[in-house]
């Protein structure tokens, strides 16, 4: 019996060391995610549910909801989905909804959500993005090497013209928190399979990178100006707002990049900038902010540079509007941005009198 005892606690004691190496290998910089028993402190970095974290995130109720209108948004952002922040952004996505299939309860999956809205927002042009990863409850500090090597990635003047390697560095960004949270609940043999797959892709995208040239400027940075372009109000002004000071760098570049179309296109006449809203709200109001938001893209058009005449006309509420059903009202605002656009229309030389 004496001998079992014996094999047993020796078996005990390999593992432990086994364990105690597992964890070395992840670099863990948080002392307190090393804590096991009854003498765990409940500080924010062990895990504490402290109000701030609660009230932030303590508010979804249905996450499955939530990350189908969120992946609706991100699928109607065109080619800026198709960016480093619009890959991250659908990581993060992909990240709570596997979670959420393991039946995650410890608050990764909120944060998951948190994220994705985050970098949505930030691709709406209604707040700023930033590539780095933020500071999470549910998830302990891994490996700072390879975070540091993901930013000499990113830093790399081929990265902008290199969609493979925003894509692989995106996801193994998100992958890198994912398995910060693994080691965050202890199970730090699936932390360890994430870290050797981060460390894989790094190398993969290494050479994405070496694979990409970076293209000449071509003879005209212009392109051929379509007769209706459409622009989302999120994309344009900050939540509510109107007015010049309002609008968000994104919306100051992409009303630049139309600027300067229209002083290298030489057949434009005039142009018509009509404003919309969605339904929320009283029809005085909606007609007013739409005029308003007509006026000043307007504005901006004319301080620009554009000779060319150009009208604005707000009409209130879209019509027909977005079909959106739902009585969560942050879910109801979400499923009707589409509504909430300015439409500008050039008329060129050509098919004035037709």
């Amino acid at each position: 019996m004496k001998k079992i005892i014996l094999a047993a606690a020796c078996i005990y004691a390999l593992a432990g060391c086994a364990n105690t190496e597992l964890r070395d290998s992840l670099g863990i910089q948080d002392p307190t995610v090393l804590q096991t028993g009854f003498g765990t402190q409940q500080s924010i970095q062990a895990g504490a549910a402290v109000e701030p974290w609660a009230n932030v995130y303590g508010n979804i109720e249905k996450p499955r909801e939530v990350l189908v209108l969120l992946q609706a948004r991100l699928d109607q952002l065109d080619q800026r989905k198709d960016t480093y922040f619009g890959y991250k952004d659908q990581c993060w996505i992909d990240v709570a909804k596997s979670e959420i299939d393991a039946g995650d309860r410890w608050g990764f999956v909120e944060e998951s959500i948190g994220e994705a809205a985050r970098l949505i927002a930030g691709l709406e042009g209604t707040q700023p993005l930033s590539p780095d990863n933020p500071s999470l409850r549910t998830v302990a500090v891994l490996r700072p090497d390879l975070e540091a090597s993901l930013r000499a990635v990113i830093a790399d003047s081929r990265f902008v013209n290199c969609p493979q390697a925003q894509k692989q560095t995106a996801c193994a960004g998100v992958k890198l928190m994912h398995a910060g949270h693994d080691a965050w609940t202890r199970q730090f043999a699936k932390a360890k399979i994430k870290i050797d797959m981060i460390e894989s892709t790094l190398g993969e995208a290494q050479q994405s990178l070496d694979s990409c040239v970076i293209p000449q400027e071509s003879v005209s940075s212009t392109d051929p100006l379509p007769e209706l372009v459409t622009l989302p109000v999120d994309a344009l002004f900050a939540f509510g707002g109107g007015s010049v000071e309002s609008i968000t760098s994104d919306g100051r570049e992409r009303l630049d990049g139309l600027i300067a179309n229209v002083k290298g296109d030489g057949a434009v006449s005039s142009i018509t900038v009509s404003g919309f809203t969605d339904r929320l709200g009283s029809e005085a109001y909606n007609l007013r902010l739409s005029q308003q938001r007509a006026e000043t893209v307007q504005r901006y058009l004319v301080s620009g540079g554009v000779a060319t005449a150009v009208q604005a006309r707000g009409y209130g509420r879209a019509s027909p509007g977005t079909d959106c059903r739902m009585r969560d009202r942050r879910a109801l605002v979400t499923c009707l941005a589409n509504d909430r656009h300015v439409e500008l229309r050039f008329l060129r030389k050509e098919k004035q009198g037709t």
